[in-house]
């Protein structure tokens, strides 16, 4: 058995947490079938040299009797603020051979009380200078000199701002972009911690920063700039440790220097322009002559926490070259970068001091060819950049970001190649865990649209489009996707992050707010009497509150998640109760389905579903967390609110009222129809699909269960209909007009109407993409066990159809790869090939008659295998970890099905 990939809360070697009892993780892999730990020691010491030694100082476990290997939770003595921990496990197989001890990892503790900070908040005076747009002010540079003593043992600096800030030591950035990320600045910001050790010098230092406005003194969404603030701040406090047990901290004060340079503004949505000819060289290096810079200014009052950074960083993930370029009548030249990406464009320019380049962005193009920008309404997707004229210049920009396809080059010098330009594409650093490959190539572009349309989209917070003047944290939006999400990418901090996000602006009354974080958005619906979304309340908006720590318990087991919005979310649920009319939702005006197509599902059918939803979600958090007495408490509810829903929605011959496509959705996934009626609801909704031509007609709350209520209820071949039906409205309509990701309508573009109303159509918009979800639950079968969460145990259930010959994909679990490939081999065979890893066990379902297991017969099916039983749609398997190969006699769905 060995020991990898030791994280503690998610990450390898974390800098500056404030976990109190921080959690450990580790894989293991084993060359035998069916390896599984069955104890675990783990040593934790206060440095790296007791640890190899043996001395376990901070906690010893002792030899525990466990298969844990995932969310161990550090149980030793107290940890102290600024402590670098290490650690190490060794484990006990189930022969009970001990392993090695794994490799020595670490993590550091960051301030743990407000008293430990000695830094002040500082920034720079409001001053519009030339270049500068109206509400828009140019970025602050500040910069502080500070010396360094020899023997320099370890040095950490904790940042963040209220705003958006970059950060150098002696002109090598540290960090990643965007820091620190969005969060309701009222209540808490987030605070990053940097290991700089290695960029210090004997001698002369200095740290250099530029503050961004951001989502604070920024433009937020449509309501405005400067929503929380006026002006960016930054607060810096460096710890310098030397090895003769001295400390000394270096701190944002009054002792900086600050001024504006060449970022004449920098706004998430209003673009940005950069002035060369005002730049400073080593402005942020030592014994820079800063004379002419200003002291600058101190806020004082910032009553919100400071907490430890939870999300991954935002990073540079990629970048991408243009695959055309075409010159425009009017001189500028219009770039094709091949996929519709966010984030913004490098460009190199060589040419004479004072010329004004612009970079123009847009994710489509009109029938003229020119860029299609009606969809941004006020947003401006424009880099301007002044030539300094010193040969070849880079440019791109600092503290916004774009959504693109196309870009258009105005008022460049020459003429530029594909060469000329990158893309730069952004977003939270979510490492990838999911693939998934078919026999057919439209399906196989979906999924790359879906994990585009994710890439692009999960910034700091599940934004819904990042072109327009919008961008906001849709808790609907976030809900519906949540499943589909965790498959591709790791998505567990990002989540755990976004849960503080809607805490924050959760209600006195217990209402979530429909964006999170809420940025005045209760306050714009108060005031702005055109939307008449009142209520805080919007079914499948604020249900997010308890779907998406549902969705981290199942995915990733992690129960503390629960344990900790556990009151939160009962006061969500109570909150429901106490606003029904004997537990029927009322139909006040709220989002609906939004954007179905075709089909007006009716609130108060849509509300009271997902009020069953949640409360039955509550009775199975309450028993995953033993709470025996609130799980028969919220059981009860959640089938009082099922039986008022059939009494008022219902009739005997099944029909739910609105006869949409989602109502019978929902009924049928939430659990709410009898038996006799479930099948007469199954029914009405395939004769509604094959009433439209086998086409959907479900929006953003029903489209993600469509497929999945499909299959459960033996539709199977009805899903696979809809998944590859190439006529609008369609997945594959709007992949046969050349999307490169999700659009947020069915409608964005037709052949008959062209785009629709520019006031709502964004190209990359996620929510109709939690199709994914089935894809990998159901086409690829790899599904989670609630009663053994984070893939413990994994349930495999593949459904061939669809005239697929082959579907291929694998999740990464905690535990490590789950790989299932299966394959339609002429014949009639299935032939099914899976992996699963160390310390998991799986239940396998194999289609079909006749079944082999490695080429054994299934009743004797080998080493790490056991027959559980056949049924009427094949056999059932145990299996303990690694590969099997199972193979059946196997009749396809008919043709065309």
């Amino acid at each position: 058995m060995r020991i990898t990939r030791c994280k503690t809360e998610y990450e390898h070697n974390p800098i500056g947490i404030d976990v109190l009892a921080p959690r450990f993780f580790w894989r293991l892999e084993s060359d035998e079938r069916g390896a599984k730990q069955q104890a675990y020691q783990v040593l934790v010491s206060s440095s790296r040299d007791k640890l190899e030694r043996g001395e376990a100082d901070s906690w010893d476990s002792g030899k525990v009797e466990s298969r844990s290997s995932v969310h161990v939770v550090y149980a030793g003595q107290p940890l102290q603020s600024e402590r670098e921990y290490w650690w190490k496990v060794r484990v006990w197989d189930n022969r009970d051979h001990v392993s090695e001890w794994s490799e020595p990892s670490y993590w550091t503790m960051g301030l743990l009380s407000r008293g430990e900070w000695k830094a002040k908040w500082i920034g720079r005076k409001a001053q519009l200078g030339p270049g500068t747009a109206p509400d828009l002010q140019p970025s602050p540079y500040l910069r502080k000199s500070f010396a360094v003593r020899s023997a320099l043992r370890r040095a950490v600096v904790y940042a963040t701002a209220l705003g958006v800030f970059r950060l150098t030591v002696n002109g090598d950035e540290v960090g990643h972009l965007f820091a620190p990320g969005w969060t309701d600045y009222d209540t808490r910001v987030q605070v990053h911690a940097y290991d700089i050790t290695a960029s210090l010098q004997q001698g002369e230092n200095a740290f250099g920063v530029i503050l961004g406005d951001g989502w604070y003194a920024g433009t937020v969404g449509f309501l405005g700039n400067r929503v929380y603030g006026e002006r960016p701040f930054l607060l810096l406090q460096a710890s310098i440790e030397y090895e003769d047990g001295s400390r000394e901290l270096v701190v944002s004060d009054g002792s900086w220097q600050t001024t504006e340079g060449p970022i004449r503004y920098s706004d998430m949505i209003m673009g940005e322009s950069y002035d060369a000819r005002l730049e400073m060289d080593e402005w942020d290096r030592p014994n820079f002559n800063a004379v002419s810079w200003e002291a600058p200014d101190i806020r004082s009052g910032y009553n919100g926490q400071l907490t430890a950074a939870m999300e991954p960083p935002i990073r540079i993930t990629q970048t991408v070259k243009p695959i055309s370029v075409r010159r425009m009548e009017t001189g500028s030249y219009i770039f094709d970068m091949g996929q519709n990406m966010v984030g913004w464009t490098e460009v190199s320019v060589n040419g004479a001091r004072g010329t004004r380049i612009t970079l123009s962005h847009a994710e489509i193009l009109n029938p003229d060819g020119t860029l299609y920008l009606d969809n941004l309404r006020l947003a401006v997707q424009q880099d301007h950049y002044v030539l300094k004229g010193e040969g070849e210049e880079r440019y791109e920009p600092h503290f916004t970001f774009h959504g693109f396809r196309y870009v258009e080059l105005i008022g460049y010098p020459g003429e530029p190649d594909l060469t000329t330009i990158t893309g730069k594409v952004i977003h939270s650093d979510t490492p990838v865990t999911g693939s998934l490959e078919t026999s057919n190539p439209m399906i196989n572009q979906l999924y790359a649209n879906i994990t585009w349309g994710q890439r692009g989209n999960f910034l700091s917070v599940p934004t819904d489009c990042p072109q327009r003047d919008e961008r906001l944290g849709w808790t609907g939006d976030a809900q519906i996707f949540a499943r589909t999400a965790s498959y591709n990418m790791d998505v567990s901090r990002f989540f755990t992050k976004f849960m503080w996000d809607m805490i924050d602006c959760q209600q006195p009354s217990g209402a979530f707010t429909d964006v999170a974080p809420d940025a005045g958005w209760i306050r714009h619906k108060m005031w702005n009497t055109r939307l008449n979304w009142f209520a805080p309340d919007n079914a499948g908006w604020g249900d997010a509150g308890v779907i998406i720590p549902w969705t981290l318990y199942l995915m990733y087991g992690d129960i503390r998640i629960l344990e900790t919005h556990y009151e939160a979310m009962a006061r969500w649920v109570d909150y429901l109760k106490h606003n029904s009319n004997e537990l029927i939702r009322p139909d006040y005006a709220n989002y609906g389905d939004w954007l179905s197509i075709q089909a007006d599902t009716p609130n108060e059918v849509l509300a009271t579903a997902y009020f069953a939803y949640s409360t039955k979600l509550m009775g199975m958090i309450a028993g995953a967390l033993n709470k025996t007495e609130d799980q028969l408490r919220y059981e009860a509810l959640s089938g009082d609110i099922a039986e008022a829903f059939r009494n008022e929605f219902v009739s005997n011959e099944g029909v739910i009222k609105g006869d949409t496509q989602t109502v019978y959705v929902l009924a049928l996934q939430f659990g709410l129809l009898t038996e006799e009626l479930k099948a007469k609801a199954i029914c009405r909704l395939t004769d509604n699909i094959s009433e439209r031509g086998d086409r959907l007609s479900t929006g953003f709350l029903g489209v993600g269960y469509l497929l999945p209520a499909l299959t459960d209820s033996g539709e199977l071949g009805v899903a696979y209909k809809l998944l590859t039906q190439e006529a609008f409205p369609s997945w594959m309509y709007s992949i046969k007009h050349g999307a490169t990701t999700i659009w947020e309508r069915w409608d964005g573009w037709t052949e008959e109407n062209g785009f629709q109303t520019p006031s709502m159509n964004s190209f990359n918009h996620y929510s109709l993409g939690s199709v994914g979800e089935w894809m990998f639950r159901y086409m690829a079968g790899i599904e989670a066990d609630r009663t053994e969460p984070g893939f413990r145990h994994v349930l495999i259930k593949p459904r061939p159809g669809g005239q697929l010959t082959h579907v291929k994909a694998s999740y990464e679990s905690l535990y490590g790869s789950i790989h299932v490939a299966w394959e339609l081999i002429d014949g009639g065979e299935l032939r099914l090939e899976i992996e699963v890893p160390a310390n998991t066990t799986a239940t396998v379902h194999v289609p079909g008659s006749s079944v082999r297991v490695d080429g054994n017969d299934a009743s004797a099916p080998g080493d790490g295998c056991e027959l559980l039983g056949e049924q009427a749609e094949g056999f059932q398997f145990r299996v303990g970890s690694g590969r099997f190969v199972f193979s059946s006699t196997f009749v396809p769905l008919a043709a065309g099905v």
